[in-house]
């Protein structure tokens, strides 16, 4: 097993959110989305970053399922708040390998925290989305993916306009 402070471990952390961040940029949502598990939970909390999602109101908080259809709208041009459709620039960084541990069937479970910025042009105006992620990923079968995706937007109390693009 490895350890958090590996430095190939490091790198592959790396390389796996720059790949994520470059299938949406690309709108690659398919592609995006096989990089999680089929049980994974994507979670944008609303007006405070540590707040119990099942007694208070979230921005998004998708298991797989909420996810694949989320996704399948974009595709299908039936996600009529992203007409047009957002050209965007994610940009990663500050990440951090916190923990490592092992997980069932000898899989690594691997803790990561990055921040984020992404620039997002639509109908001549430009929004600045920025934040922490907070990822619990897995390695399974070799591959990273991700099981838990928490995405902390510095600005999560107040005025978010149309957020409707994936973070």
């Amino acid at each position: 097993m490895t350890t958090a402070d590996d430095p190939r471990l490091r790198i592959e952390v790396e390389q796996f959110l720059y790949t994520e961040a470059a299938c949406l940029d690309a709108h690659d949502y398919p592609g995006w989305l096989k990089l999680f598990t089929p049980d994974a939970l994507y979670w944008i909390p609303a007006v405070a970053d540590d707040i119990d999602p099942t007694r208070e109101v979230s921005i998004v908080h998708d298991r797989i399922g909420f996810l694949t259809e989320r996704v399948w709208r974009f595709d299908s041009g039936l996600a009529y708040a992203q007409e047009p459709r957002s050209r965007t620039a994610h940009l990663v960084s500050n990440i951090r390998v916190l923990d490592v541990r092992p997980h069932e069937a000898g899989e690594e479970q691997i803790d990561v925290a990055a921040t984020f910025l992404v620039a997002e042009f639509r109908r001549n105006d430009r929004q600045l989305h920025a934040g922490r992620c907070e990822y619990r990923l897995h390695r399974a079968g070799g591959e990273l993916r991700i099981d838990r995706k928490k995405v902390e937007l510095i600005d999560n109390d107040g005025h978010l306009g149309n957020l409707s693009l994936l973070l």
